[in-house]
Order: structure tokens, then C-alpha cells, then sequence
């Protein structure tokens, strides 16, 4: 008769008292391993094949009875009598083993027995096929890696088949360790992740982009409209900034010589926290010297679709119901026809109360600390946004939305800017960067005085920056693109706290 090992599962609703018993008896096999001799957390294993390995090289190394060297946590255990069969997981791939007490001898059993699931263990065997059809390791030797005390989520098993998953999400987002044990998919999403950032990071390369760093703690935010995160450094006794934004050292970088420079980096908003929001995120940004935002366009119609087909099987993605074609060209429409085609409201140069009025007349909740530009950002955002399921360019924004863009050169009230839309989410955001200081200070200005009438989001006056283009900065295009954003389409994930390792969380109180 078979016994399998079955341990609670760590979940709310499993009782403390639940876990610290199997974590005391796990303690007590800790002490039991130690007393034979053993040593439950060795300095290495040298092992000859993955587990994927042995999968795929099966055939040959089964039929020559090569010895080989395997390694993996245990997933599961079936004991019958002297024998037992169990699962170890190596880089989300399975393989099982055969462990006998005649063949590994009688002080090594003494050991198997003290083996639990959640231990990761090293092996040494050959190949076979046993009567179900499975490719196994039959041990000779083994030793433990390290001993597991925190036991995993229960694994579930049936006559026939072995299910690993866990499907809490608020635990798998809290405990990412485990959750990247029982479910391959998350695993999947995070290799899929990284090969994503390696060709953004290989076009770029491509494209005769220089990769450069730039202050994390900064003396001023800015770059974008945000309310940033306070520090302080004690020896300076300086007030300090998580940057909200790279753009404004990168522009001081093109101001310097450096015509083609792009950053992936991490950014923080002291915003609320939803699907598409994180106060902790990735953007890219890149700038380009004697460029406008018609560059930017024809940039990323040409890097989305290296990418997506580097990491997905389809320039087509199923997100959230909807197929949406990554292959371009992309629709393009101004912020202006979307607004008007969807609300009937105009938005070029108006009166501010006449606007908050037609915004209240559609719904739109106007806070009386908002300005023209914050208005018609949430008219667009309410209205437009969510319909925007195609990949489209959102171009030719009011000036009071972008006060780091030129001047639209044909229309007036108007910026030389678009928004990169898919899947009813903003992905990249591009302008042709204002290089006049004595405009760029005038938008400042402007700011400041958004600042005092309550909005807390408005630019600060940047200095520093300033002195940048009063030095010259030649006509540049910009570019910032959400990378947690395009990892959750081109991975069908539905949210970022699915794209991001560790994601903030609220306390569990």
C-alpha cells in the first residue's frame, strides 16, 4: 500500500498552531539528521545534468546506463515498504525517483526516511523507464542540500497525476519564494520578463543607444507630474527624492554630447496602488539628439514588434479577452478627435471654468484645485482612455498638460507629444523635448503657480536643468516606456503585482 506524504497547507486559514507542529517535528528530524553525522546544509553539489537535461538526452543516457548527478527539492513522496518513489523540481521541471533500501543501504534509508517534501536534495543514478511509462532516476546515492523547515503549500495528488499549484493570490504575491516553487507559470512570467528587458536593452544597443545610470536620490523630482517619496541624508543634512523620472539628467546628458542615451530604470510615485499603478516600477527612457516625436513613433513601431517577436509565439496576444495585433503600423489620432469624437467637448485653449462645467455635465468629479490641463486629463482618462484596446498614438496634447514640449509647430494651444496606447493602458509617452530656457522657465512658472493654488503633483522649478539649456540642448526626441506595463500584455498577465517580484503590499493588519 502506498503512503504519501501530506502536509498542511500554509495559507490564512491554516492555524499558527498548525505550522509551528510540523515545523517542530521538522526541527526534531534536523536534530536526528545531525546526530548520524549528516550535514544538512552543505557547502555545494556538483551536478552532471538538470533535470531538463535528463529529460531531453533520456534516450542516450538511459540505454548506455551513464551514472549521472541530479539535484532538486522534493515535491513529493510515495513510500512503499523498502522503496519509495518521489518528484524533485529543478528550474520548474519535474523528474521522479527511485529510491530502494538494497541499493542505497541500510544507513542511507536510515537518512530517506528523515526526508521531507521541501527539501532540496542531490542524487546520483541512471535512466530508466518504469512500467507506467515514466522516465526515472534510479538513486545510488544521495545527500541532502538543505533540510526545509517551512513546509510548502499541500500538494495534491490523485491516482494518476501530481498537482503542484497554489492559487491564493494575495499569498503568492506576499511570499514570491514560494510561489516561484509551486507554480511554473509565475516562473515563466519572470523568465519572460528578463528576455523582454534583454532585446529592449539588444534594439537599443542596435539602434547606437549608449546605456547610461543616473541618480536614483535626487536634490529636486521631476521629469513627470508626481508626488514624490521624502529621505533625508543625514551627513549633509539634506532633504533628498526617490526619483519620479530620469528625463531631466538624461536631457542634461544630450546638452553634453551624448546624442543617443537610454536608461532602464527604476522610478517611484507616492501614488495609490492598483492594477495597472505600483509606487515602485520600471521605465525606459531614451532621448535622441536632431529628432522630434515623429522619430519616437516610428521607434517604437519598430521596437514593440522585435520584441513581442522574440518572446511570444504570435505578434498576436490574447489580453483580457481582447486579440490584440502587435504586428503595426499603429492607429494614430489626436487627443483633440478622441475627446471631441467621444465627449463632444473642445479642448484647445479654453476658459477654465467653462471646461470644469462641461466636464461636470459628463460626470467628471473637477477638484477645485485642478488647472485646464488636469481636467482635460481626466476627461481623456474617464472617457477615452479605457477604449483604447489597439495599439494607437495618441498625438498633439495641450500645452498645459506638457510642460517639457515644444510647441505643436502648426497648431496653437497645442505640444508636440503622444501617448502610446494598448489593452486601455498608457505604455510609453514620447515629446519633442522644449529646448528654449526661457520658455522651459515660463512653464516652471506656470507649475509653481498650479503648486499654490493646491496641486500637489505639479513640476518643481528645476535649476539645474535650466543652466543645461541655456548651455544648448539641440532639437531631441524623448521617449519613456512602462516595461511592467508591456510585460503584462506580451505575458497576459492582468495585473502588475503579477510582472513584479516583490510587489507592495498593504500590511496584513
Amino acid at each position: 500500500m502506498d503512503t504519501k506524504t501530506n502536509l498542511p497547507a500554509e495559507t490564512p486559514e491554516t492555524t499558527h498552531e498548525d505550522i509551528n507542529h510540523v515545523m517542530e517535528a521538522r526541527r526534531i528530524k534536523l536534530q536526528k539528521l545531525i546526530d548520524l553525522g549528516v550535514n544538512p546544509f552543505p557547502y555545494n553539489f556538483k551536478t552532471s545534468h538538470s533535470v531538463s537535461d535528463a529529460h531531453e538526452h533520456f534516450s542516450n543516457l538511459s540505454q548506455s546506463e551513464e551514472t549521472i548527478q541530479i539535484s532538486g527539492r522534493i515535491m513529493s513522496i510515495r513510500l512503499m515498504g523498502k522503496a519509495a518513489f518521489i518528484h524533485i523540481q529543478d528550474s520548474g521541471k519535474r523528474i521522479q525517483l527511485y529510491f530502494k533500501k538494497n541499493i542505497i543501504g541500510d544507513d542511507s534509508w536510515e537518512i530517506f526516511r528523515l526526508l521531507d517534501i521541501g527539501d532540496i536534495i542531490g542524487t546520483e543514478g541512471v535512466l530508466f523507464t518504469t512500467r507506467t511509462n515514466e522516465s526515472t532516476l534510479k538513486v545510488s546515492i544521495f545527500s541532502i542540500l538543505a533540510k526545509n523547515l517551512r513546509p510548502l503549500p499541500a500538494v495534491k495528488e490523485t491516482e494518476d497525476e501530481i498537482f503542484f499549484k497554489w492559487d491564493d493570490k494575495e499569498e503568492r504575491y506576499r511570499n514570491r519564494t514560494v510561489d516561484l516553487i509551486m507554480n511554473n507559470e509565475t516562473r515563466e512570467t519572470f523568465v519572460n520578463r528578463s528576455r523582454i528587458v534583454h532585446e529592449m536593452r539588444a534594439f537599443l544597443h542596435n539602434e547606437d543607444f549608449l546605456e547610461v545610470e543616473t541618480p536614483v536620490l535626487q536634490p529636486l523630482y521631476g521629469g513627470a507630474t508626481a508626488r514624490p517619496f521624502e529621505t533625508k541624508h543625514n551627513a549633509l543634512n539634506l532633504k533628498l527624492y526617490l526619483r519620479i523620472a530620469d528625463e531631466l539628467y538624461l536631457k542634461r546628458l544630450v546638452a553634453g554630447g551624448l546624442d543617443r542615451v537610454f536608461e532602464i530604470s527604476k522610478d517611484f510615485r507616492n501614488e495609490g496602488i492598483d492594477r495597472t499603478h505600483s509606487p515602485e516600477f520600471t521605465m525606459m527612457e531614451c532621448y535622441t539628439a536632431g529628432e522630434d516625436y515623429n522619430f519616437c513613433i516610428d521607434l517604437v513601431e519598430r521596437m514593440i514588434p522585435y520584441i513581442a517577436g522574440k518572446v511570444t509565439p504570435s505578434l498576436e496576444v490574447n489580453y483580457r479577452g481582447n486579440t490584440i495585433n502587435l504586428s503595426g503600423p499603429y492607429k494614430r489620432a489626436t487627443m483633440q478627435d478622441l475627446i471631441m469624437d467621444a465627449c463632444g467637448i473642445n479642448i484647445i485653449s479654453r476658459d477654465r471654468e467653462e471646461l470644469a462645467n462641461e466636464a461636470r455635465d459628463i460626470g467628471i468629479t473637477v477638484d477645485k484645485t485642478w488647472g485646464v490641463g488636469k481636467i482635460i486629463d481626466e476627461i481623456f482618462s474617464e472617457k477615452v482612455e479605457p477604449k483604447l484596446i489597439q495599439p494607437t498614438f495618441v498625438l498633439d496634447y495641450p500645452v498645459e498638460l506638457s510642460p517639457l514640449a515644444k510647441h505643436h509647430r502648426s497648431i496653437p494651444g497645442l505640444v508636440e507629444r503622444f501617448e502610446f496606447f494598448m489593452a486601455g493602458m498608457e505604455i510609453a509617452n514620447c515629446f519633442s523635448e522644449l529646448n528654449d530656457p526661457l520658455e522651459q522657465k515660463r512653464r516652471f512658472e506656470a507649475q509653481q503657480e498650479l503648486e499654490k493654488l493646491g496641486d500637489d503633483e505639479a513640476h518643481p522649478m528645476d535649476k539645474d536643468f535650466l543652466q543645461a539649456l541655456e548651455v544648448g540642448m539641440p532639437p531631441t526626441a524623448g521617449l519613456g516606456l512602462g516595461v511592467d506595463r508591456l510585460v503584462m500584455i506580451l505575458t497576459e498577465s492582468t495585473s502588475l503585482r503579477d510582472v513584479i517580484l516583490f510587489p507592495t503590499m498593504r500590511p496584513r493588519d
